[in-house]
């Protein structure tokens, strides 16, 4: 089976290899959990903007609701370590990306999907994936991730689970690689 061609920006560098990238998210997934007390997430972001964002715009509806009140009474969306890590990850891809010579607006995948039809896809995953993880109270990198890192249960169903579906919707969908 032939790999995927990928269209590489002019002058970018190789990627990590694997192992060497596994190996850096655990070290900074162990001193997360040193440091702040922790693991990683991103989900609580979401849904803590959504709780700020709500006040600003319904804030009595958001006060009395029973999932986003406490969120708007506990503060500033800004106050959150959550919200610090999102936006330390966005800015180091960023940097990450500059040096690396990747920054470029592009959408990836193969051809075959069609850019429309890959983005509706997209969406729609996002979504999905955005909904499970709010039910199971955590994201990949919060329920997967951390969970697993303290050999929670959890986390390693979750993480089946999660690669399971993925597989599953990529046959369903015709996604994968052919």
């Amino acid at each position: 089976m032939a790999s995927p061609t990928v269209c590489e920006p002019p002058g970018s560098k190789a990627y990590w290899p694997a192992w060497l990238a596994g190996l850096a998210l655990g070290i900074v997934l162990l001193l997360t959990f040193l440091i702040t007390g922790h693991g990683l997430g991103a989900t609580g972001f979401t849904t803590r903007l959504t709780a700020w964002l709500g006040g600003e715009v319904l804030p009595k509806w958001t006060v009395n609701n029973d999932y986003l009140g406490p969120m708007v009474e506990n503060g500033s969306v800004m106050s959150s370590w959550i919200t610090w890590q999102v936006l330390g990850v966005f800015a180091g891809a960023f940097i990450s990306a500059r040096l690396a010579h990747r920054l470029a607006w592009r959408i990836e995948g193969s051809a075959h999907a069609g850019t429309i039809g890959r983005l509706l896809k997209a969406l729609a995953g996002g979504i999905f994936a955005g909904f499970g993880a709010r039910i199971s109270a955590g994201c990949t990198s919060g329920v997967g991730l951390s969970g697993a890192a303290v050999l929670g249960v959890a986390g390693f169903v979750f993480l089946g689970a999660f690669f399971l579906s993925g597989l599953v919707a990529a046959r369903l969908t015709g996604g994968g690689v052919k």
